[in-house]
């Protein structure tokens, strides 16, 4: 055989093997998993601004949401990330510092500064709607969440954001 065409078949076979690796990468990160930066200070201390994460968007299609999952949330053309505080069929308020789902107190174990009185009926709801969730920032005096923008559709949170990437002494798993 002449040595252009085993050239050629050589080169073909690497073109169709970089090609598959470059198919499953695109693959992976449309449909499994994504870097994202965190932007703002809406998540300190948990998060820190520009930190890299890990963008988890098979979870949610094999498990359901949990209060205080930390999500990632398509509004517009930019991306949120906020902590799930309630579930579609509740009713929610902070009074004095303190959160009530249904009625009953629950411990929150990781916000940032205390949160003023708020009450889901001031969002013109009585409980939270089926398939939407609430969801706001562990910094809760330099948040945007659900308590300007109303409850999230299912279909708008991306998925759960957990593991930081960069800064390296930042790295690991975050709850």
């Amino acid at each position: 055989m002449p040595y252009f065409l085993l050239f050629m078949k050589n080169k073909t076979k690497e073109i169709i093997i970089y090609g598959f690796i470059i198919l499953v990468i695109i693959l992976i990160r449309t449909f499994i998993i994504t870097p994202i930066r965190v932007n703002g200070t809406s998540m300190d201390t948990t998060l820190q601004d520009k930190e890299i994460m890990i963008l988890n968007k098979i979870n949610y299609k094999l498990n359901d949401i949990e209060r205080f999952d930390i999500v990632v949330i398509k509004k517009d053309d930019s991306y949120l990330i906020k902590r799930i505080i309630g579930l579609p069929g509740e009713t929610l308020k902070y009074v004095d510092d303190k959160l009530y789902i249904n009625d009953k107190e629950i411990k929150e174990y990781f916000k940032n500064q205390s949160t003023q009185d708020f009450d889901i009926i001031e969002l013109g709801y009585d409980k939270i709607p089926n398939d939407c969730y609430f969801a706001i920032g562990d910094n809760r005096k330099d948040s945007l969440d659900s308590r300007i923008f109303g409850c999230f559709k299912k279909e708008d949170i991306l998925g759960s954001a957990n593991l930081v990437l960069l800064p390296l002494n930042n790295f690991g798993y975050k709850k």
